[in-house]
């Protein structure tokens, strides 16, 4: 997918255009082999190095090809697996095309850029492709937190069901998460390291008030590699006090259930008994035989079962 946004340089109107000019934003979403070909003819960058910014496997990083600045940076997605939803990651790319344009890549659509695209954005113009890439990575820090505020409701949410975990659906949940996080850690880890290289201002010109919001950024992905970790660090012992608890309640299960099979099987000993090929003096004759039966299984049952209670096995 391909769109291209410009600010008039005069009114400072946002708007989505057809044809790319001096000062335009191109957002690849996704891109195509036909798009990658366009793009790479109209603004003179290699097609492979384009394609490569998109790659699966391409880290957070900063790189330069033919006059083009390339800045590499994850950002946080969800992630669908069973219906269980989880965080990964996906590569955003930034391209400095000289002083003419600024290109954006999206390895899949997200609504990352969609506050961008919508002129949402405080101070946002194309043409200030600076101010618009540093405001893209204080956006992806922001993001992050977010992300993780929503997972320190899951967490809570886990720890209110903790009591009465009896499956292994709770430990999968907390895995859930705990693999999410590890992604973030690794994501936000590779992006402060891209951050620091941008703040010394060998990447993109940095002006003053460029330079307070890159700050800011940093700060908030530093405290958002906290916040992972100290989750992270919760969760490792929060899912090794899920595993014993539910461990602790299928033994109480399974005690109670062993209680409950001997009160059961009193009646059917004796009724055992009293079935034998034997003189069973009075039993064969009295008319009241099969209450007496009763009478005596009721009663040594709750005898078995006061036992058992007193000795905490039901």
């Amino acid at each position: 997918m391909l769109k291209i946004y410009r600010n008039n340089l005069e009114t400072n109107e946002f708007k989505k255009e057809d044809t790319i000019t001096a000062g335009s934003w191109i957002q690849l979403i996704a891109p195509t082999e036909e798009e990658l070909i366009q793009i790479s003819n109209r603004v003179g960058v290699a097609k492979e190095f384009l394609a490569s910014v998109i790659d699966d496997d391409e880290k957070p990083r900063v790189d330069e090809e033919d006059g083009c600045k390339a800045i590499l940076l994850d950002i946080p997605i969800i992630h669908k697996n069973n219906h269980m939803e989880s965080i990964r990651t996906a590569t955003l790319g930034i391209l400095l095309v000289r002083d003419d344009y600024i290109v954006t890549i999206e390895s899949q659509k997200t609504p990352f850029l969609s506050d961008f695209t919508k002129g949402k954005v405080k101070e946002f113009y194309t043409y200030k492709k600076s101010r618009f890439t540093i405001q893209i990575v204080y956006r992806i820090a922001i993001t992050y937190l977010k992300v993780l505020r929503d997972i320190q409701k899951k967490i809570e949410v886990a720890e209110g069901n903790m009591l009465q975990a009896t499956k292994n659906e709770e430990i999968l949940n907390l895995l859930g998460i705990e693999n999410s996080l590890t992604y973030i850690i690794t994501a936000l880890r590779s992006n402060g390291a891209v951050l620091d290289r941008i703040l010394k201002g060998s990447v993109v010109s940095l002006y003053e008030e460029d330079q307070e919001l890159l700050e800011d950024a940093i700060i908030e992905n530093n405290q958002a590699i906290s916040m992972a970790e100290l989750y992270r660090s919760i969760l490792e012992s929060m899912t090794d006090t899920v595993a014993t608890i539910i461990s602790n309640n299928l033994n109480t299960i399974m005690k109670f259930l062993a209680g409950i099979t001997i009160v059961i099987s009193i009646p059917t000993m004796v009724a055992s008994f009293m079935g034998m090929n034997v003189d069973l003096g009075v039993f064969e004759v009295s008319p009241y035989a099969f209450g007496y039966l009763v009478i005596i299984s009721v009663v040594l049952s709750c005898i078995v079962a006061y036992i058992l209670k007193k000795r905490n096995m039901l």
